[in-house]
C-alpha cells in the first residue's frame, strides 16, 4: 500500500517548518522524529496503513530536513522550545486533539508537551528514557553516538558512523543527507541546555501525568538503557508494559514496520475508544 501524502509548511515564531500529512480520517497523530533527522524516518507509517486510516502529521523540527533554522537558536534549539513549537504549529493546523508519537528526541519533546498541550489523548515514546534534562546519564548508555548528537561540527566520517550506529544496514542515502543539513547551532545547544536543567523533570511527568503511555524500544538498543524503563512508576503505562521488539535498534518503527505498527495502531484504536484513559 502507498498512500498520497500533502506536504506544505507552516510559518511560525520558531521558523518556516516543513509540514507532511496523510488524508486520513481518525484520529489527529504528531510525529516527532529525533536529533539531526527529518520527518522521512516515518515513511513506513505515513505511506502505509495506519497513514491511510489515522491523519497523520510529520514535520522537520527547526533546523532539520525542509525547514528552516530557527530564528532564535537559543530559545527554539531545547526540549521546552521545540515542545512550544510543536504545540504552535498543532494550533496553526487548527488541530485542538492529537495522539504524539517521539522518536529519541522526539519521545523527549513529546513529554515536554504533556504540560503544554492539553488535547494530547495520548503519546507514545520509543527510544526516550524519561529521565530529569540534567540527569541523561540515569537512562541512556555511553556511545559514540551520543558524542556526536551534542557536536556542532561533524565530518563526513562522524556523519556515516552517526546514520550507520543508529540505522545499520538499513540507512538510505536521505539519513546521512539530513544529517548533514541539520543546523549544527541545534545540537551543540541541545545539550547545554540539558545540563543546565531546562526543561521538565521527564520521569516525574510520566509518574504523575494521566496521559495514557505507550512505550516502544528496539531490545537491541545499545544507545538506551532499556532496564531503566522497568524502574519508572507510570501513572498510566499502556497495557502495562514496556514493549521490547526483538532484534532490533534504536529505530524500530523503521527496521521493523511490520512489528510495530500493530502495535501502534492497536495503542491508537484504544485511546480513541477511550480504553487506554482508563489504564485498560
Amino acid at each position: 500500500m502507498s498512500v498520497s501524502t500533502r506536504q506544505h509548511s507552516v510559518v511560525t515564531s520558531h521558523g518556516t517548518l516543513a509540514v507532511e500529512e496523510s488524508g486520513g480520517g481518525g484520529i489527529p497523530v504528531l510525529m516527532i522524529h529525533g536529533n539531526s533527522f527529518s520527518r522521512g524516518v516515518f515513511r513506513h507509517q505515513m505511506q502505509g496503513r495506519l497513514g491511510d486510516e489515522y491523519r497523520l502529521i510529520a514535520f522537520d523540527l527547526p533546523g532539520h530536513g525542509e525547514s528552516s533554522d530557527s530564528p532564535d537558536p537559543t530559545r527554539s534549539y531545547t526540549r521546552p522550545g521545540l515542545a512550544d513549537a510543536a504545540v504552535e504549529l498543532l494550533d496553526k493546523l487548527g488541530v485542538t486533539e492529537a495522539v504524539v508519537f517521539g522518536w529519541s528526541l522526539g519521545g523527549h519533546i513529546g513529554i515536554e508537551m504533556v504540560s503544554r498541550f492539553p488535547g494530547m489523548p495520548g503519546l507514545l515514546i520509543t527510544g526516550s528514557p524519561p529521565v530529569a534534562a540534567n540527569n541523561m546519564g540515569q537512562g541512556f548508555n555511553s556511545s559514540p553516538q551520543m558524542g556526536v548528537a551534542g557536536k556542532q561540527d561533524l565530518s563526513e566520517a562522524e556523519i556515516n558512523a552517526f546514520v550507520q550506529g543508529i540505522f545499520g544496514e538499513s540507512a538510505e542515502p536521505f539519513l546521512r543527507d539530513a544529517v548533514a543539513r541539520a543546523d549544527g547551532r541545534f545540537r551543540k545547544r541541545l545539550f547545554e541546555a540539558a545540563r543546565a536543567g531546562e526543561g521538565v523533570d521527564q520521569r516525574r511527568t510520566v509518574e504523575s501525568s494521566p496521559v495514557p503511555l505507550a512505550v516502544i524500544n528496539g531490545a537491541t538498543d545499545a544507545i538506551i538503557k532499556l532496564d531503566y524503563f522497568d524502574t519508572v512508576v507510570y501513572a498510566n503505562l499502556w497495557e502495562g508494559q514496556c514493549y521490547r521488539l526483538a532484534g532490533v535498534g534504536h529505530a524500530p518503527f523503521w527496521k521493523a514496520p511490520d512489528a510495530f505498527n500493530p502495535i501502534f495502531e492497536r495503542f491508537l484504536r484504544d485511546v480513541e475508544s477511550g480504553m487506554a484513559a482508563r489504564g485498560l
